[in-house]
């Protein structure tokens, strides 16, 4: 992605890779495995090696000097790799094909289960299975300790949310435009790039309002936001949407700009539609700290529930993504756990009523 291509300043290529395993790992795709790529795209660029100084020592140290550390990051399927989720779209597939091919009325959920899980067993390739697997669930004594935390400082916080309202709120400069008020042309291109797939890429750049009351407030937002990804939402859904892969925000340029980067599946609209239904006190809390919001009230109110100047605001700030790849644009979120759930519960033994529930996965 390339931002601030404006002729008054310097464009920047951007980067954003999720990844597993290890950092070195990383490291060794990009600096060596992929090395031929990366030299065509990066040799455009200010300070990067030579053609003759090149190695993997030479461009690790150049990409070292611009990593950005992330502020908040949510993970739609936390603990699954790559492989794993490959294997397991593989497994599910496998067990659809051998429900569908054979007849199983008057059956009993728990017979039909344990066939498939013969069938599975017969299959060479699929010996994994028998392998523990560990699914994350809600750490609920770290939501405990965030819930004392928050009433030992709800007096702290109303104050503030006050404060913010009667001192900043009440004098900013709103965000007053409509999806009528855009440039068409700029519209046209982001809608073009969308839809391709099921999954859906969404980047925006906005920049910070001025002062360390601003700055602070975000800040606080963002480590309640990391506490509860950690914590609570780690089953799928993030403010019970059930549609983000991926979602990523970056405070850099010291702290006066913040990317937003996020893998959805669906429409565009229907993602964001998504957020104002369902977390809007969430994006009018970190996103009012920005310039140009719609109006806001306590810090938790108006902003995105203005959906009509709220969705044109997000697609006035959106930053067309260039290049972005996904290792398996065929796969819902949904079905990405859907089908953890299913090979977690292939191997032990279900009552009928949990075979039923298992059936219903596939």
């Amino acid at each position: 992605m390339i931002i601030d291509d404006r002729p008054d300043t310097t464009p920047k290529l951007v980067l954003i890779v999720d990844f597993d395993g290890s950092k070195s790992d990383l490291w060794e795709g990009l600096c060596s495995d992929h090395k031929t790529l990366f030299d065509r795209i990066y040799e455009h660029c200010e300070g990067y090696p030579s053609h003759h100084h090149r190695t993997p020592e030479s461009r690790k140290a150049y990409f070292s000097q611009y990593i950005v550390k992330d502020t908040a990051v949510y993970v739609g399927a936390p603990k699954r790799t790559l492989p794993q989720i490959l294997k397991e779209r593989d497994l599910r597939n496998f067990i659809r094909n051998f429900v569908d091919s054979k007849s199983w009325k008057g059956i009993p959920a728990q017979k039909i289960h344990d066939e498939i899980r013969e069938a599975v067993l017969a299959q060479s390739g699929f010996e994994w299975v028998k392998e523990p697997v560990e699914l994350p669930s809600i750490n609920w004594l770290g939501m405990s300790l965030l819930v004392l935390l928050l009433l030992l400082f709800l007096p702290l916080i109303l104050v503030w949310i006050l404060f913010v309202h009667f001192f900043y709120e009440r004098k900013d400069i709103n965000f007053t435009l409509k999806r009528s008020d855009l440039e068409i042309t700029e519209l046209n291109t982001f809608e073009k790039s969308e839809d391709f797939k099921h999954q859906n890429q969404f980047s925006q750049l906005v920049s910070m309002k001025p002062g360390k009351v601003r700055l602070i407030t975000i800040q606080a937002l963002f480590i309640f936001a990391n506490a509860l990804i950690k914590f609570f939402f780690v089953e799928g859904k993030l403010m019970g949407i059930p549609t983000i892969h991926f979602a990523r925000w970056v405070m850099f340029d010291d702290n006066k700009r913040i990317l937003f980067f996020s893998n959805f599946d669906g429409s565009w609209q229907q993602y964001l539609s998504d957020f104002i239904d369902k977390s809007g006190w969430g994006l009018t809390g970190i996103f009012s700290n920005t310039a140009v919001f719609p109006k806001t009230n306590f810090l938790l109110t108006g902003g995105a529930y203005d959906e009509e100047h709220f969705l044109a605001w997000s697609r006035n700030s959106e930053v067309k993504t260039n290049v972005w790849y996904s290792a398996y644009p065929d796969l819902s979120i949904k079905n990405v756990n859907n089908n953890s759930l299913i090979r977690s519960q292939l191997m032990g033994p279900l009552s009928e009523r949990d075979a039923v529930k298992f059936l219903k996965l596939i």
